[in-house]
């Protein structure tokens, strides 16, 4: 936690809002999607999805096969309070939900599926989205299943199993995808798999998101690698998300933006 805000303070010293922002491409983005309210129907949608997880008191037994848990002691938890402490935060469930909506991606892949909560936010962003999302635990993908189908989530397919197998072949099955969210194993050795791993995947205006980049030292240097990669032309650093963009027109910068 200190190590966070140690580094969100110094994230606000180096940020800008949109008036720091030359690029027309990043200056709409920043107007017309993350300052934008959300959608208040949407809004409702999402929160009443995170209180089914948060009422739900039944124990599952998780199979990690990430970098372990900081909070969690055992591996049998409940659903409500993985929801709780693992699941997408509100606000950056709101960011993530106006930036869906914003670039409508037609086929989507989320890499760390847990109970279902981030997939719900991608969703809800774009009803119209075709979602694969991976998870290792077959228990939480249950959870997850569960919660789409009562909330009437149509074309999301769940793949089960360790990353380094199920990434590999979904991204040969798939070819392309309009966007990747980017939210397992937050070490750098994994984050920069599967960035490498999903880099055939792109088009010229996909876009991806990775989580917590700053949620550790390993994370951050992560991030950097990928800055640097010469696919990599846009980068939106807003502390809780790195977004990345690949559109060849774009002169390579680097932005971070206050939300």
């Amino acid at each position: 936690m200190i190590h966070l805000l140690t580094q969100y303070f110094k994230f606000l010293l180096k940020s800008s809002n949109q008036h720091g922002v030359h690029s027309p491409f990043v200056y709409t983005l920043v107007t017309a999607c993350f300052y934008k309210k959300t959608n208040a129907t949407s809004w409702k949608l999402f929160s009443k999805v995170k209180h089914q997880l948060l009422d739900n008191n039944s124990l599952i037994k998780v199979t990690d096969f990430g970098s372990g848990s900081k909070i969690f002691k055992s591996n049998k938890r409940k659903v409500a309070k993985i929801a709780k402490i693992a699941g997408i935060s509100n606000k950056k469930a709101k960011l993530l939900i106006k930036i869906v909506n914003y670039f409508k991606p037609e086929n989507s892949l989320e890499i760390g599926t847990s109970v279902g909560l981030g997939t719900s936010a991608i969703k809800i962003g774009f009803q119209n989205s075709k979602i694969t999302t991976l998870e290792g635990c077959p228990e939480t993908v249950k959870v997850a299943q569960d919660l789409f189908k009562t909330n009437h989530f149509k074309n999301i397919l769940a793949v089960t199993g360790d990353f380094k197998k199920t990434l590999p072949k979904v991204i040969e099955n798939n070819n392309q995808f309009d966007f990747i969210y980017f939210d397992g194993n937050h070490t750098k050795k994994a984050t920069l798999e599967y960035f490498e791993n999903c880099l055939s995947s792109i088009k010229n205006n996909s876009f991806w998101i990775f989580d917590d980049i700053y949620w550790n030292k390993e994370m951050q240097e992560a991030w950097s690698v990928i800055k640097k990669h010469p696919k990599v032309k846009v980068t939106v650093d807003v502390f809780h998300f790195g977004i990345v963009f690949f559109r060849k027109e774009q002169a390579k910068e680097h932005f971070k933006i206050r939300v």
